[in-house]
């Protein structure tokens, strides 16, 4: 902890002639990082309000649902759309979604207007990525999208989404999409 604490230091104070808002990125399987809901307080207890939020790249509920509660003015922005009902009662400021990119119209709905069916088919396009290169499949499903194959290009170090991974997605998110939503 205290390596995150003189590193958000360090931010805050490089940032003091603009006190721009700092919004914490909780992804502690690829940063080996957690930022804990106790440091998170002690950060804004330090901070104030420059602590704006977090970000959280978990997949923990329970955890996004207790740093929600640490001050009304913390935002807290789970990644999956499947908070997103929740997320308009006050829970959480919303949700910050790679997967977003191809369902945004059902996430606005569901946003906008509590939209369950909306809410449905938006978490089942996000479920077909479930254990698929997420960039490159997010890239494949757009090019298919909007008929456009240079939008399935990668940059190395990642490479193209396999073309069975593709036939499984573009396929499933056509079957979502044959559903209407009222």
């Amino acid at each position: 902890d205290e390596g995150l604490v003189a590193y958000v230091g360090a931010v805050v104070e490089a940032t003091a002639h603009k006190p721009i808002p700092i919004y914490l990125y909780h992804f502690p399987a690829l940063s080996g990082l957690p930022w804990h809901v106790r440091l998170i307080g002690q950060l804004l207890e330090k901070y104030g309000t420059r602590i704006a939020g977090l970000k959280d790249s978990s997949g923990d509920m329970p955890f996004a649902r207790e740093a929600a509660k640490i001050s009304k003015s913390f935002d807290v922005f789970p990644s999956t759309e499947a908070c997103l009902l929740e997320a308009r009662s006050g829970v959480f400021a919303g949700c910050i979604s790679a997967t977003a990119n191809c369902n945004a119209d059902l996430c606005a709905r569901a946003w906008n207007h509590g939209d369950q069916a909306a809410h449905d088919q938006a978490v089942a396009i996000r479920k077909l990525f479930d254990g698929k290169a997420l960039v490159p499949g997010i890239k494949a499903l757009l090019a298919h999208v909007h008929g456009d194959p240079v939008l399935a290009r990668v940059k190395p170090p990642m490479a193209a989404f396999g073309a069975a991974d593709r036939s499984a997605v573009i396929a499933g998110h056509d079957a979502v999409r044959a559903k209407k939503v009222a």
